[in-house]
């Protein structure tokens, strides 16, 4: 009876000891449990490039408005002055000016190329892209930088002055893995423009699908603030990995656009989840194509950048301060017959 006595007291040593040294380890049942189904891991953090110069902000002082008026055949009429325009916000006309000094203003250029999914039956169409690039930049006094994405994007050259080096960027891409973060990657562009002087004008050339696949980061609602509060131009190059009908960019001059706050937020959310490339070209005032071809995407290249050189940029004091989107429309005052590619939204921030 004594020996049973002490084998059971030695197990019942055994077992504090074991459970002491599980204690001091963390090993109690419940976190052992919880090891066994590790949390998931919180998105990567985008890259970032700061800069302490002070950049446009869509408030009430100012919106500018990228305007591009054309005709039929191709041909930009120029020399229209601010009493030639008429622009509403919300429906009601404001103020305008013409901005005269754009025409010379340097252009920091941000090329986002697609790399994930399909992209990679472009590249020999891409590959083409370098030496038009000198069409952006002018007279050498412009800068581009060059970023590639998949599932997130990434930095592949800052800004330069050397059209030859991103040639070369080009000439060497690689395919990406199954994403396409156009959200993300437009978020991220936005925010290497705004890094560059106030006296750049700024450019985003998008090279992608339409369709967003795999951003982390930006939410369609979150990057229509994100543009409307800029005043970058948005020029989308789309492609599709079916053959599709080649579209020649955009007839929008505003008139079926609604007055409604709420309801152009809503329409432009779900416009950017149907073909965001599309929707933040309408939202800047730029312009949305597709390529099919090796020449088509060359013409379509040396017609942006044509056109985004011969903008008129209207500037205007919003007579509404309401927070939020607001609808603009503009129009010229005498018929020309001609095509107006112009900003359609911007965003609206209460002063401090």
């Amino acid at each position: 009876m004594a020996g049973k006595s002490l084998l059971t007291l030695r197990g019942d040593i055994r077992l504090i000891w074991r459970l002491v040294v599980m204690g001091c380890l963390g090993f109690a049942p419940g976190v052992i449990m919880a090891q066994q189904l590790p949390a998931p891991e919180p998105p990567l953090p985008l890259p970032s490039k700061s800069s302490d110069d002070a950049t446009f902000k869509a408030t009430t002082n100012v919106v500018l408005v990228p305007t591009l008026v054309e005709k039929d055949h191709g041909e930009v009429i120029y020399g229209l002055k601010s009493g030639d325009f008429v622009l509403e916000d919300n429906g009601v006309p404001q103020k305008l000016r013409v901005e005269e000094d754009m025409d010379t203003a340097p252009v920091a250029l941000v090329v986002a190329v697609q790399q994930g999914r399909m992209a990679g039956l472009e590249y020999d169409k891409i590959a083409k892209l370098g030496p038009l690039l000198d069409l952006f930049l002018g007279d050498g006094k412009g800068v581009a930088a060059l970023v590639g994405f998949d599932s997130k994007p990434q930095l592949v050259r800052d800004f330069t002055k050397s059209t030859e080096d991103l040639t070369e960027d080009l000439r060497h891409f690689q395919p990406g893995d199954g994403g396409a973060a156009i959200l993300d990657t437009v978020g991220y562009a936005v925010d290497l423009l705004q890094s560059e002087p106030k006296q750049f004008r700024r450019v985003l050339l998008l090279i992608s699908e339409e369709r967003d696949h795999g951003s982390a980061h930006m939410k369609p609602e979150k990057l229509v603030e994100r543009i409307g509060l800029t005043d970058v131009l948005v020029l989308s190059l789309t492609f599709s990995p079916a053959k599709a009908e080649l579209l020649h960019d955009l007839k929008d001059n505003g008139d079926s656009r609604t007055m409604s706050m709420i309801g152009t937020l809503l329409m432009a959310t779900q416009a950017m989840k149907k073909n965001v490339a599309r929707q933040i070209a309408v939202m800047s005032g730029g312009e949305y194509a597709t390529f099919t071809r090796d020449k088509g995407f060359e013409d379509r290249v040396a017609e942006v950048a044509q056109h985004a050189r011969n903008r008129y940029l209207l500037s205007f004091h919003p007579t509404d301060a309401t927070p939020g989107l607001h609808t603009l429309r503009v129009r010229t005052v005498q018929d020309y017959g001609a095509r107006i590619v112009a900003r359609a939204n911007y965003w609206a921030v209460a002063e401090p």
